[in-house]
């Protein structure tokens, strides 16, 4: 009986054993298909007005000048990234970037615009040129159309970091650090003479689609962490111009329109002590009518404009601009009819006024759709 009851304990220990392992078993199993579902979610929820949508208007400045040969037409799917060209350099490029200058130079010129279109070449806009000594090259920064990879691209030229790989993330936006200089920190014979001679360019995008990307990023999603957006911008821009005091939900859309559109606007600027340059004019932030850039680059087509902007540089054989995801630069007439879809006709007109100088210098068709 004694052995009977071992070899009995024995098959039941046997068996708890071959239950655990089993039970092991599925819960590793279960884990490993949590994560995977958890991960197919995540990409499959990513966001949609960033990846996910189709663009349907191209960049109007381009068609305008450039007739595609139909032998030189390609189709792009989601998964053939359209910046699979971008060491190379489009032999039609010459000539759309020689009439966006002479676009930009006849605007200048016109004295009915010269309120929106001008403005003196003060601290603020040398503040916003990052200077490349080693390889003469001057960045205006404009935020909300890809300047974090124009950092990285200069951060390299510069030689502080042998590639973009290098970089750190946290390194990027500390000015302090990254070795990029301003040209404000020159003595005033020295920004003459780097603005005379170095070769200068900066980046623009259709200004209705820059302020929502603007909204989102310091409002929304805020992935720096700049508390001062949500605790301080925030805050004042509601209590001055949200018109249902019932309201309680934080900064919405219609909010900042109105106070981007009020004539006065300078006031949240004199009341934080400094411009915000994230929805500062293209006019505000670079002056392009008093500085002699050499090429202006299109947010809408930067996987032309970055390889181009890198060889009138002089540099695509030393550095190149990281790549793009695929329909993340296409102008999006959708999500512009979404954003506004709550906005006033007066709050547009008046949004309209204030940046009818980046519209003009820079090719972009007033927002017509978005009032009729």
């Amino acid at each position: 009986p004694g052995v009977e009851q071992n070899t009995c304990e024995r098959w039941l220990m046997s068996e708890n054993m071959r239950h655990r392992c089993l039970l092991l078993a599925v819960c590793g199993w279960a884990v490993f298909m949590l994560l995977f579902v958890s991960k197919f979610i995540t990409l499959t929820l990513r966001d949609k007005e960033e990846y996910g949508s189709k663009p349907q208007i191209l960049d109007k400045t381009v068609t305008k000048y450039v007739k595609i040969k139909p032998q030189e037409q390609t189709l792009h799917t989601d998964d053939q990234p359209s910046q699979s060209t971008l060491n190379e350099v489009d032999l039609h490029w010459d000539a759309v970037h020689a009439e966006r200058l002479n676009l930009l130079k006849n605007v200048c010129r016109n004295a009915s615009l010269k309120n929106l279109t001008h403005s003196p070449i003060t601290k603020f806009v040398l503040d916003r040129i990052f200077v490349c000594d080693k390889h003469k090259i001057l960045f205006c920064q404009t935020p909300k159309v890809g300047n974090t990879q124009w950092k990285k691209v200069l951060i390299v030229l510069n030689g502080e970091f042998k590639s973009i790989e290098d970089i750190p993330e946290l390194l990027i936006h500390n000015h302090e650090k990254n070795g990029l200089p301003r040209l404000s920190s020159y003595s005033k014979s020295e920004i003459t003479k780097r603005l005379n001679t170095y070769f200068k360019f900066f980046i623009v995008r259709d200004p209705f689609e820059r302020l929502i990307s603007a909204f989102k990023d310091k409002f929304l999603k805020n992935p720096r962490f700049e508390p001062w957006y949500r605790y301080n911008i925030a805050p004042a821009i509601i209590q001055k111009y949200r018109r249902n005091r019932t309201e309680t939900k934080g900064l919405q859309f219609d909010d900042f329109i109105r106070y981007l559109g009020d004539p006065n606007h300078k006031w949240l600027d004199v009341k934080i002590g400094e411009s915000i340059i994230h929805w500062a004019t293209y006019v505000e932030l670079c002056a392009p009518c008093e500085i002699k850039y050499n090429v202006i680059g299109h947010h809408e087509t930067l996987e032309k404009d970055a390889p181009y902007i890198l060889k009138k540089a002089g540099m695509s054989n030393l550095v190149s601009y990281p790549p793009i995801p695929p329909g993340i630069t296409a102008y999006n007439k959708t999500k512009v009819e979404q954003y506004f879809s709550g906005i006033s006709k007066r709050d547009i007109k008046r949004l309209d006024a204030r940046f009818q100088g980046d519209f003009k210098l820079f090719g972009y068709d007033d927002p017509e759709f978005l009032l009729n």
